[in-house]
């Protein structure tokens, strides 16, 4: 009871500190230096003895959620839709000497430094700061922890140790009793430290680790059941530092996979210049600390802007000598024109918002369009992360966005993209393309952007209702949202929990699927279904050796589809991934750019689960390596680790039982790679094949068809029949009984 009053209290604080910002002012206005700093303290010491009753209750399974505070007041009046901003005291009084750096990194190890096979990356790092050039005006700060081990013989596991890099020599400064990495008051009390010990008159922070992405965070502490930092506890950690401070950072960055989003920027806007992120997933040895920290050896006037560059472009480079550089992104952020990028988004999603009330099929299908981060497909997981200039250009029929795209724009310094993400714009924002629970929607709430992309978020993954969508309920009664706003309680989001199965009711047909008299097999949506329909594949199965189960090998968007009638029929061409004995892998689509396509395959290398990444352009085909995704903690992998000779690969299948409609596993032949192996992408075989369509409704929810027989003959014609003993479908008996129950 006394955390709800406390946290009641700061919410309460805060709204009476930003009521000063003008009500339907759409530009963008910043604190004034006489800000109520006795409201301030009273929300400090709110904040710290809300902390205090946190440790005095170790029964607390979860970790007292923080808003976004003090730092960052957003708000907006439901009669104009305008939004306001207001940030802290702008600082700008540098707190060291003229052309003196100093680069806190905050090191958690996790298995990227612990695990056997590949660790150590943290150490790797540690000697490419020794590397640099020697120079009195360029300092590396770090404090380590967060792993099980250290793959050198000079950090300890047992303590946390903060380490000063100068010179070419590394110094342990001193050692601390073992906190959790995944704590804002550990990340504070370093950066508090720092700040205080080692002022330069340029600071940048460094999250070190893994990443997830908006509402996963950064730093996982395997010492402390992979708790994570997220974007409030950041946030709240920054505050508390910048208090100390008489200037802003010149940069915040992430050396983490996922985190350059449009919400971690808005956070980072209240306290840096810069902001350097990558939207997609990293490598394990990440930036380059050498070339960047020679860099500022010779040029220690450089401005932020100037060190992105470089960072970005060695960053590339080391991806490129880990041959991974066609995923490679990263982004550097002008953050003090990041406001008025959120202000030209609120709009763009205003519009957009009302757009989708009536066509919601068309917002939706948009942002499939538009490029997304970290796999997001059933094999390896989903993040959620997608390209936020890519749905502000797919969706421009339905909201002009070109004030966003031109704001967004204005905001990127530089940005460096791979082969698989030409049109990356920078950064990325959460979209539900699968939600995981309540938590991940609680969590966004509290730090989107704008009220009215929440909408759409909340919108889409609460699913269809005869009775409409309302946003009334993200506004408070005087019609004002604020990014302190509590949505309906804390119970809101509940729904995410649950949602029930993940089959529709909702697309329906003029023509259900069928085989015509000429062999094709097609369907044609009636008025509704397409209105409802959000995306089409098909799916490709293979008989097993049990009747009645089928493996699935994947799926395929070889289908002619006429978005306008709603006309759909097969279009497959045949051909598929093998090993090179000529084992088929199971596949899901990761991205299709024309020319340029990216695949995973679920398998089991020498008996561990993980994925096969494999790249088609045009003609050619390669594999990059294996990835394991996303995990537990929503993070996402660093590596991506290439085949070794010997290496033995069993792909692995789901697969589908037409009598009971259950899915189960089963593990396919044994490949041995070796350096000369390639993988192939050839015609099927002669035999008989299965064939189904899926398609999904505008809710991520999906109706499979029946399935149909494909034979493929010994001159390469495909013909399709009907499947023996008659209907073989998961949609067909959902479809009638959702027909029914709408009648």
């Amino acid at each position: 009871m006394n955390k709800k009053i406390l946290s009641a209290l700061m919410a309460a604080l805060v709204m009476l500190s930003a009521a000063g910002c003008g009500d339907g002012d759409s530009s963008s206005s910043k604190a004034e230096s006489t800000a109520d700093t006795s409201s301030q303290a009273e929300v400090s010491s709110a904040a710290e003895e809300s902390e205090a009753v946190s440790e005095a209750d170790p029964s607390e399974e979860e970790k007292t959620p923080q808003k976004v505070t003090k730092s960052l007041s957003m708000s907006v009046s439901k009669s104009d839709g305008k939004m306001s901003i207001s940030r802290p005291e702008e600082k700008s009084t540098p707190m060291g000497e003229k052309d003196t750096w100093t680069i806190f990194i905050y090191l958690c190890g996790t298995d990227l430094e612990s695990k056997e096979e590949g660790g150590g990356a943290a150490t790797a790092d540690i000697e490419q700061m020794l590397a640099a050039e020697a120079s009195d005006n360029v300092k590396f700060v770090f404090q380590t922890g967060g792993t099980n081990n250290w793959n050198n013989d000079f950090i300890s596991t047992e303590e946390h140790e903060r380490w000063v890099v100068q010179n070419q020599e590394k110094t342990k400064i001193e050692s601390l009793p073992q906190k959790n990495m995944g704590d804002s008051e550990t990340f504070a009390e370093f950066l508090k430290w720092g700040v205080e010990n080692y002022p330069a008159e340029k600071m940048g922070v460094i999250f070190w680790d893994h990443g997830g992405g908006s509402v996963t965070g950064a730093c996982v502490d395997e010492l402390n059941d992979g708790d994570t930092l997220d974007l409030m506890e950041i946030n709240s950690a920054l505050s508390e530092v910048y208090e100390t401070m008489t200037d802003k950072f010149e940069f915040i960055g992430f050396d983490c996979c996922l985190m350059g989003t449009a919400e971690v920027a808005n956070v980072l806007a209240s306290y840096a210049r810069y902001f350097y992120g990558s939207q997609e997933t990293e490598p394990g040895s990440g930036w380059d600390y050498t070339t960047y920290g020679t860099y500022l050896a010779q040029n220690p006037g450089a401005s932020g802007a100037e060190l992105g560059k470089v960072i970005a472009d060695s960053f590339y480079e080391e991806c490129a000598q880990a041959e991974q550089e066609n995923e490679c992104t990263l982004s550097i952020i002008d953050l003090s024109k990041f406001d008025d990028f959120v202000v030209a988004f609120n709009d763009f999603s205003k519009t957009l918002y009302e757009a989708a009330a009536s066509n919601l099929q068309g917002v939706v299908r948009g942002v499939s369009k538009a490029d997304n981060f970290g796999g997001n497909n059933k094999s390896e997981g989903y993040t959620n992360m997608v390209d936020v200039g890519g749905i502000i250009s797919q969706c421009s029929e339905y909201s002009d966005g070109s004030a966003a795209l031109e704001a967004l724009k204005n905001c990127l310094v530089y940005n460096k993209n791979g082969a698989n993400h030409t049109e990356a714009s920078g950064l990325s924002v959460y979209y539900p393309l699968k939600v995981s629970d309540s938590k991940e929607l609680k969590t966004f709430s509290k730090i989107t952007v704008s009220p009215y992309y929440l909408s759409i978020v909340d919108m889409i993954a609460k699913g269809f209702s005869e009775d409409g969508y309302d946003n009334s309920k993200l506004f408070d009664e005087n019609g004002n949202w604020d990014n302190q706003t509590e949505t309906e309680g804390e119970d809101y989001y509940n729904y995410a929990d649950d949602q029930g199965d993940s089959k529709t009711s909702l697309i329906t047909f003029e023509q259900e699927p069928t085989l015509s008299d000429s062999g094709s097999f097609g369907f044609k949506l009636d008025e509704s279904g397409l209105m409802n329909a959000a995306s089409a594949s098909a799916t490709i199965y293979m008989q097993t050796d049990e009747e009645g189960k089928y493996l699935i090998l994947g799926e395929t968007l070889d289908l002619n589809a006429d978005w306008e009638t709603g006309e759909f029929s097969d279009n497959f061409d045949g051909y598929w991934f093998a090993l090179p004995n000529g084992t088929l892998l199971p596949t899901a689509i990761v991205s299709d750019e024309g020319d340029h396509s990216v695949y995973t395959s679920s398998i089991l290398l020498n008996g561990k689960r993980t994925n096969l990444r494999i790249v088609k352009d045009g003609e050619n085909v390669k594999i990059e390596g294996t990835w394991d995704g996303i995990d537990s903690n929503g993070m996402a992998a660093r590596e991506i680790r290439k085949l070794k000779d010997g290496d033995k690969i069993v792909p692995v299948y789901d697969v589908f039982n037409n009598d009971s409609g259950e899915e189960s596993t089963e593990n396919g032949e044994e490949y041995k790679w070796a350096s000369d192996s390639e993988i192939t992408y050839a015609f099927l075989a002669p035999a008989s094949y299965y064939y189904c369509f899926d398609i999904t409704d505008v809710y991520s929810k999906t109706y499979t068809s029946k399935m149909v027989v494909f034979t493929i003959d010994e001159e390469g014609d495909i013909s399709f029949s009907e499947l023996e003993g008659g209907e073989s479908e998961e949609g067909g008996e959902e479809q009638e009984q959702g027909e029914e129950e709408e009648e």
